[in-house]
C-alpha cells in the first residue's frame, strides 16, 4: 500500500484490523461503538474485519500492539489517543512502532492555523505532531485530521467523526471487495462430535470458503447449523459437496432460514 494518494485495490478476500484504544471502555465507563460502526462500513463495502483489539490507555501495550499490526498485511484502523491531552498516547507510540519520529505536520499546522486563527496555541498544534511521513485523513466534524502511516489508519475515539473517516479511507484508497455470499445448513438432531471427519473432509477440499459449525441445544434436543461463506461459486460448488456428504452419510438437514 503506499504511503499518500492515488486508489489501492485490495486483494480478494481481504479484511481490515481495527484497534480501539481507551481505558473507559475496558471499565466500563463507556459503552464502545466503534466496533458495530466500523464492521458495518466494511460490510457495505463488501470487506471483512479481520480483527478487533480494545486497549488500554498505556503506552506500552498500546506500542506493542501498533508494532504487531504494523507487521501484519492487512490494513487497519486505529480509533481514538490521537487528541492533545497528556493522556493521548497514540501519536508517539505509532511513531515508535513505525520507527520514524514524531514532528509536526506542515499541512496539518496550516490547516489548525487557518481554523483557530490566533487561538492556535502550542497546546493545539499538538494535535498534528505525527509520525514522519505520515499522511493526513480529513476529519469533517471538527477539521482537526487523524493520519496515515504504513498500514494503519489513526482516527478519533469520537465515534460520530470516526465513522466519517472511516469512509473516506476506504472509498479514497480503497476498492469495494469481491461480491460474497452466504448459505447454511441446519442438522435437526445432530451432534458435532458425530461430524468432525465429515466436517474435516469438507474443510481440506474446499479451502477457498470460510466454514463454521454452531451447535445448539434446544427444548427438543441438538441441532448443527454448518455454514459456508465465500465468493458466489464457490459457495454453490461447496454447499453442492456438503449436501451429498450428508446425504452419503444418512444425515437429515434443510437449508437454514
Amino acid at each position: 500500500m503506499r504511503e499518500a494518494g492515488g486508489s489501492v485495490k485490495t486483494e480478494a478476500g481481504s479484511a481490515f484490523g481495527l484497534i480501539v484504544i481507551g481505558s473507559e471502555i475496558l471499565d466500563g465507563r463507556v459503552k464502545d461503538k466503534h466496533v458495530a460502526t466500523t464492521q458495518a462500513l466494511l460490510r457495505k463495502r463488501r470487506l471483512e474485519t479481520a480483527y478487533v483489539q480494545i486497549l488500554p490507555d498505556d503506552p506500552g501495550t498500546i506500542e506493542t500492539q501498533l508494532r504487531w499490526a504494523m507487521g501484519r498485511a492487512e490494513p487497519f484502523f486505529c480509533c481514538g489517543g490521537i487528541g492533545g491531552t497528556p493522556d493521548d498516547y497514540t501519536r508517539g507510540c505509532a511513531a515508535r512502532a513505525a520507527g520514524v519520529p514524531v514532528e509536526p505536520h506542515p499541512e496539518g499546522v496550516a490547516m489548525l492555523r487557518e481554523r483557530y486563527g490566533a487561538d492556535a496555541t502550542p497546546a493545539r498544534l499538538r494535535m498534528v505532531e505525527f509520525p514522519q511521513g505520515a499522511a493526513l485523513i480529513p476529519n469533517p466534524v471538527n477539521r482537526v485530521p487523524g493520519f496515515r502511516i504504513r498500514n494503519g489508519h489513526f482516527l478519533p475515539g469520537f465515534p460520530s467523526m470516526a465513522a466519517p473517516m472511516t469512509a473516506w479511507v476506504l472509498d479514497t484508497w480503497f476498492e469495494h471487495g469481491p461480491e460474497r455470499t452466504a448459505a447454511a445448513l441446519v442438522l435437526p438432531g445432530a451432534r458435532e462430535a458425530d461430524l468432525t471427519c465429515l466436517m474435516e473432509l469438507f474443510i481440506a477440499a474446499h479451502p477457498e470458503v470460510r466454514f463454521s459449525s454452531l451447535p445448539r441445544l434446544l427444548k427438543r434436543g441438538t441441532e448443527v447449523r454448518l455454514g459456508v461463506a465465500g465468493a458466489p461459486e464457490c459457495v454453490a460448488r461447496g454447499v453442492r459437496d456438503l449436501k451429498a456428504a450428508l446425504d452419503a452419510a444418512g444425515i437429515a438437514y434443510r437449508a437454514a432460514r
